[in-house]
């Protein structure tokens, strides 16, 4: 389903030694997962003896029975076709190895050795174990049948997934496993681990395991030994983790009693596409491998995983002051860059009692205070026209007064008129021709005041309008420096709304972020806005959740038409959502030649239309096939 791929780690309850009891809880696992229409689930290390074992690993009567209790297994699965990944002890060339079995439909279709066998403190595996490090190319007779055997094996669909599994400690070396195999194109690493307690071990491994995902690029699942395994001298918890490129999905509650799986989808398109569209992962270091075809996987029939609706925001867990500090800081730092380069000391606004300019005058504002400039050579500008309202000039002027900056006043209503008789346009005709002379005569305005004062011009235009094109070319669409070119909507909203922390500005600011967005340049009614931008081309949230699927990993139409579905299923409808996806997809493609010749400006997050740096695109693409796809 669009790439998404239900897994799961298992945590059951060991009886050391007895396998079959062992087996028996590991079979009703499996059995659940398959209902519950999982792809791939992982078990604990040396799942079938118990970790603990010790150096019973090395008898022959308990590796007999664990032999068993695995053909046990494989006879109780034929119909099974989700993917399980068992911990077993292989006999192999008269040696022991710690490995792991993957099989599906009865079958074993490899089994992967473990790498790194730790020997200090209360591990010491290489009393029983040789190292399969250097294993490859090669087969092991399992249960009378040949198997693939070795560390360069990975496991495909030939869709979406493709998976390589490691075991414990080999995540905790310097060079784990998983890199080479993620170089190889495995988006999806399973490990068995047999990781036991410590005071703050399990904060250490979620991080472990969480930026390990994040550095291969994938998604990641563990899952650890717990209760029944031995407490002579260790305890384990049955530590289950799974994460998805740097965020942990799901984590388990650790020492419980029951044998228990957590289960997370996780998105393997995603993941696979974002290799290509933002990394050097195609510059890592490929190895040979054998990749084993696996049998078809459960369908999903629905997808159990929460959607974002704000991609862009960060998260309520997420410390709000340190996330505005650092967008603040940026533009800021940005601007003073600039400006000291260029020996200039004066920063023109054009100042409009809305987002975009409230947040571009609070960042500039911010930059001053950092170096100790003047406020006063801040030069905001308020240009009232036709369709300003009261409540909005208002705004702008309480907000420049408050932040103590210069303001200026020029109405342009007199300018625009002697305009529209310049080109013979009737004043009363409210076409797209009378709102773009008075934007381009504000932004006229602007860059004939800081000619005069030797200013820098500060664009106010964020994100989501330089996506849609919402701008007047050469006019609102230009500036000297673009500040706001990083930030879309959302995240305005977001920043915006923590610089009510200044009780100066607190009330100000509410009403601002209160204020239907608008442009206001028809005619207003009563003082009332009439022209709101968001019911001409949308919500600006469904707009930056399409710009943020389509423009990080470059999803098809359908796949965020149906993401949005999800993610704003009690607020949109399917017909709105793909009504508006219509719209942002014909206006992303036909407005590039505005994004073509853009002013510079400070990139903020990962997502930049900057043709300078992250997106270049003909101008006249022919965009029917994605219009044809959604």
């Amino acid at each position: 389903m669009y790439g998404y791929y239900r897994v799961a780690a298992a945590v059951n309850t060991t009886v050391i030694g007895n396998t079959q009891e062992n087996g028996t809880e590991v079979l009703a696992l499996i059995k659940e997962a398959h209902k519950k229409e999982v792809s791939v689930i992982v078990f604990p290390e040396l799942t079938l003896t118990g970790y603990t074992a010790s150096d019973l690993l090395m008898n022959q009567t308990l590796i007999a029975s664990q032999n068993e209790t695995f053909a046990y297994i494989l006879k109780n699965i034929k119909t099974i076709n989700t993917i399980a990944i068992i911990g077993l002890v292989v006999f192999e060339a008269d040696r022991l190895y710690n490995c792991a079995a993957v099989i599906q439909n009865g079958k074993v279709l490899g089994i992967v050795p473990k790498s790194y066998l730790p020997n200090k403190k209360e591990f010491y595996e290489k009393r029983q174990f040789t190292t399969g490090r250097d294993i490859t190319r090669t087969t092991v007779d399992m249960l009378d049948v040949e198997v693939p055997f070795g560390v360069d094996l990975l496991f495909t669909d030939k869709k979406d997934m493709t998976f390589g599994v490691e075991i414990c400690e080999d995540l905790w070396a310097v060079t784990p496993p998983s890199n080479h195999m993620a170089s190889n194109g495995a988006n999806l690493l399973f490990n068995l681990s047999a990781s036991n307690e410590l005071i703050g071990k399990h904060e250490y491994r979620e991080e472990l395991v969480r930026t390990q995902s994040a550095r291969c690029m994938s998604a990641y699942v563990y899952s650890s030994a717990g209760v029944g395994e031995s407490t002579t001298d260790t305890v384990f918890g049955g530590h289950a983790i799974i994460c998805e490129y740097g965020s942990t999905l799901l984590q388990n509650e650790r020492f419980r009693m029951d044998s228990h799986l957590i289960i997370a989808d996780v998105d393997l398109e995603r993941l696979r596409w974002l290799r290509v569209n933002e990394s050097s992962y195609g510059d890592g270091r490929r190895k040979k491998t054998r990749v084993i075809k696996v049998d078809a996987l459960p369908e999903l029939s629905t997808l159990q995983r929460d959607i974002n609706p704000m991609p862009f925001v960060p998260s309520r867990y997420a410390d709000k002051k340190h996330r505005c500090d650092e967008i603040v800081n940026i533009q800021a730092h940005g601007l003073i860059k600039r400006m000291s380069h260029a020996h200039i000391k004066k920063a023109v606004i054009g100042i409009s009692g809305g987002l975009d300019s409230t947040l571009a005058l609070l960042s500039t504002h911010k930059a001053y205070k950092i170096m100790g400039w003047d406020n006063k050579d801040i030069i905001a500008v308020t240009m009232p026209g036709f369709g300003t309202t009261t409540r909005t000039k208002s705004n702008a002027v309480q907000l420049c007064e408050a932040l103590g900056v210069t303001l200026k006043t020029i109405d342009i209503t007199d300018i625009s008129l002697k305009q529209f008789e310049a080109i013979e346009h009737d004043k009363d005709e409210h076409s797209v021709t009378y709102e773009n002379v008075q934007a381009r005569a504000r932004t006229n305005l602007l860059m004939n005041i800081a000619n005069k004062l030797g200013g820098l011009v500060i664009g106010t235009g964020d994100l989501s309008e330089i996506a849609l094109g919402w701008s007047t070319y050469n006019g609102d669409h230009m500036s000297m420096y673009a500040l706001n070119s990083g930030i879309p909507k959302t995240l305005i909203q977001y920043v915006i709304e923590y610089y009510k922390e200044n009780e100066k500005i607190t009330d100000i600011i509410d009403d601002i972020l209160s204020t239907p967005i608008s442009p206001e340049l028809l005619p207003h009614e009563g003082d009332e806005i009439v022209q709101e931008t968001e019911s001409i081309i949308g919500p600006y949230e469904l707009h930056d959740f399409f710009l943020y699927h389509f423009i990080k990993y470059g999803a098809k139409p359908s796949k965020i038409r149906y993401l949005a579905s999800m993610a704003f299923n009690t607020k949109y409808d399917e017909d709105t959502i793909a009504k508006w996806l219509n719209v942002f997809l014909r206006r992303f493609f036909t407005q590039q030649f505005k994004r073509s010749c853009m002013p510079d400006g400070p990139k903020v997050g990962t997502i930049s239309l900057s043709p300078r740096a992250d997106w270049k695109m003909a101008s006249d693409v022919d965009f029917e096939v994605w219009l044809n796809e959604l």
